[in-house]
């Protein structure tokens, strides 16, 4: 008497389910291996790094006192030494680590690094691709905004779409880091205060200093969205044959891949970007010298008003230089009988933050 079907159905999802307990028995057994060798793996570093750490410091007392072979036998053990650190920064990539202080208050402690080649470049990639979408939703966002939809409502939309947009670029910067991306201190910097500059584009109260720089403001991130579009597909192509050469790392970005000779590629855009910043400062000289824009004065007495000015112009000079990368004169800043004959207003204030933020340099996004 033959079986029924349904019973020889259930007799081989049995047999299927008996070998995947023992698949899953051998997976559980590699992975607590695993685990192990990474902590292996890890104190071993940890150690190697302290005793380079203490060679190098004893390379360092005795270089005063050394003959001619002996300070060439130290200048090759430090170049080793430097070798032998960027080989464990590359160990680390796939070891998992304790995150940032970022990290850990935005994710808490999940260990976020990816095991596998394919996984970093494919998160990577999708970086990329996260950067080239936003700019292009960024830009089509400003043009409603400024031919079609002539709303506060839609402004702050448009204002708190780009904190979320850098928030995100922060986020998914600090994940590429603990995989090993050799991102840049500055180009990270750079995104925290975009970040909070948005914040302050979008707590701007409505009022004629905004009215004056809303259109022009717009304008101009149009402008500059579409030269970002252009050099995004210029240096990812160059970053693409870098790679396909060997002379760089898959988890390097556009920005990394930048290199001198490039510069022919980009000659074009120079003019167009520098035209842009010239016009945006023309516009924002013209708003501070407003006579709308001088609200203080009326406000509060002249000590206090003066103080308040002092103030903002050291934060502004401060702001400016994080975001541009430009080196800060503290001895330019203004005394106190200047700012008294040249008010700065609240308006002027927030519109240089907006300067800064639209203010973006070649390479940067």
């Amino acid at each position: 008497m033959s079986k029924p079907k349904f019973q020889t159905e259930w007799e081989e999802i049995d047999q299927e389910y008996q070998q995947l307990q023992e698949t899953h028995k051998i997976y559980r057994q590699k992975l607590e291996e695993l685990t192990n060798l990474q902590t292996t793996c890890s104190s071993a570093i940890s150690k190697q790094r302290k005793c380079l750490k203490d060679l190098r410091y004893s390379l360092t007392q005795s270089a005063q006192t050394c003959d001619e072979v002996a300070s060439t036998l130290m200048g090759d053990l430090k170049t080793q030494i430097k070798e032998k650190e960027n080989v464990f920064f590359d160990m680390e990539a796939y070891l998992p680590k304790k995150n940032g202080l970022y990290l850990n208050l935005v994710l808490g402690n999940v260990n976020v690094t990816l095991l596998s080649n394919q996984a970093k470049f494919a998160y990577k990639d999708e970086y990329e691709k996260f950067k080239l979408y936003m700019t292009i939703i960024l830009m089509f966002g400003a043009i409603t905004c400024l031919f079609f939809l002539n709303y506060r409502v839609t402004d702050e939309i448009f204002n708190f779409l780009l904190v979320w947009y850098y928030c995100t670029l922060t986020i998914r910067e600090s994940i590429l880091m603990s995989n090993g991306s050799r991102i840049k201190g500055w180009w990270v910097s750079h995104h925290y205060v975009s970040t909070f500059l948005s914040g302050v584009m979008l707590t701007w109260p409505e009022g004629p200093m905004y009215q004056m720089f809303r259109s022009q403001f717009l304008a101009f991130s149009i402008y500059q969205s579409f030269l970002q579009f252009l050099q995004y597909y210029y240096q990812s192509g160059c970053l693409y044959r870098l790679r396909a050469l060997g002379e760089r790392n898959q988890l390097d970005l556009t920005v990394e891949g930048f290199q001198s000779w490039m510069w022919r590629g980009l000659t074009f855009l120079l003019p167009f970007l520098f035209f842009g910043h010239v016009s945006l400062q023309i516009v924002f000289l013209e708003i501070a010298q407003a006579r709308a824009c001088d609200l203080w004065g009326k406000v509060h007495i002249n000590l206090h008003c003066t103080r308040q000015r002092e103030y903002v112009l050291f934060f502004s000079t401060v702001l400016a230089a994080v975001q541009l990368g430009y080196p800060v004169s503290f001895g330019r800043t203004r005394r106190l009988d200047q700012t008294q004959q040249n008010p700065v207003s609240l308006s002027g204030f927030y519109g240089s933050r907006v300067e800064l933020l639209t203010h973006r340099a070649v390479l940067g996004w």
